[in-house]
C-alpha cells in the first residue's frame, strides 16, 4: 500500500457512499486508477465489507453491555459451545478472547434491563459460565469506525 491506497482507505471510511469519481477526484486521479486501487484492496481483503452504520437508540437498543466472561473449563468443546452460543445472538456485537483474569469480553446493545436478563439467562443456560460481570454504559463519550491510518508511515 502506499500513500494515495490509504487516502483512498481514509476516505470510505468516512462515506462510503462516495463514487468512485468523487474519490479520484478528491485524490486528483483518475476514476479507472482509483477503481483498480479500490478493487485491490477488496481482493487484498483490506476492505472487507462496506455497511451503512445505523444510530442504535435511534433504532431502539437504548443499553450497551460489556460483559466480562470467566470460564474453568479451557476445552474445544466448551469453546465450540460458547462460539455457537453468541454468534447466533444478534445483539452480541463484538467477543473479545483476552488474556489475564478475564476470558471473554462481550458487548451487547438491548433494549433495556429485561432484555438484557433474558440475554444473560439464555447464556448461562446454554454455556456453562463460572463468572460474568456486566457493567452498563451510561454515556458514550467517543465511538468510531474508522481505523487510524498512518500516511506519513507509508511511501
Amino acid at each position: 500500500m502506499d500513500k494515495k491506497d490509504l487516502r483512498i482507505l481514509e476516505i470510505i471510511q468516512k462515506n462510503s457512499t462516495l463514487t468512485v469519481n468523487e474519490i479520484a477526484n478528491t485524490l486528483d486521479m483518475s476514476a479507472s486508477t482509483c477503481w483498480r486501487r479500490i478493487q485491490s484492496l477488496e481482493e487484498k481483503g483490506i476492505i472487507s465489507a462496506r455497511v451503512t452504520l445505523l444510530d442504535q437508540k435511534k433504532v431502539g437498543l437504548d443499553l450497551t453491555v460489556y460483559s466480562a466472561i470467566r470460564t474453568h473449563k479451557h476445552t474445544s468443546r466448551w469453546f465450540n459451545e460458547f462460539n455457537k452460543m453468541v454468534s447466533a445472538n444478534p445483539n452480541i456485537m463484538e467477543v473479545h478472547r483476552l488474556s489475564g483474569d478475564i476470558d471473554y469480553l462481550i458487548r451487547a446493545v438491548v433494549p433495556d434491563m429485561n432484555s438484557y436478563d433474558e440475554m444473560y439467562k439464555e447464556m448461562i443456560t446454554k454455556v456453562d459460565l463460572y463468572d460474568v460481570s456486566s457493567s452498563f454504559s451510561m454515556e458514550t463519550i467517543k465511538y468510531t469506525t474508522s481505523l487510524p491510518l498512518k500516511i506519513t508511515s507509508f511511501k
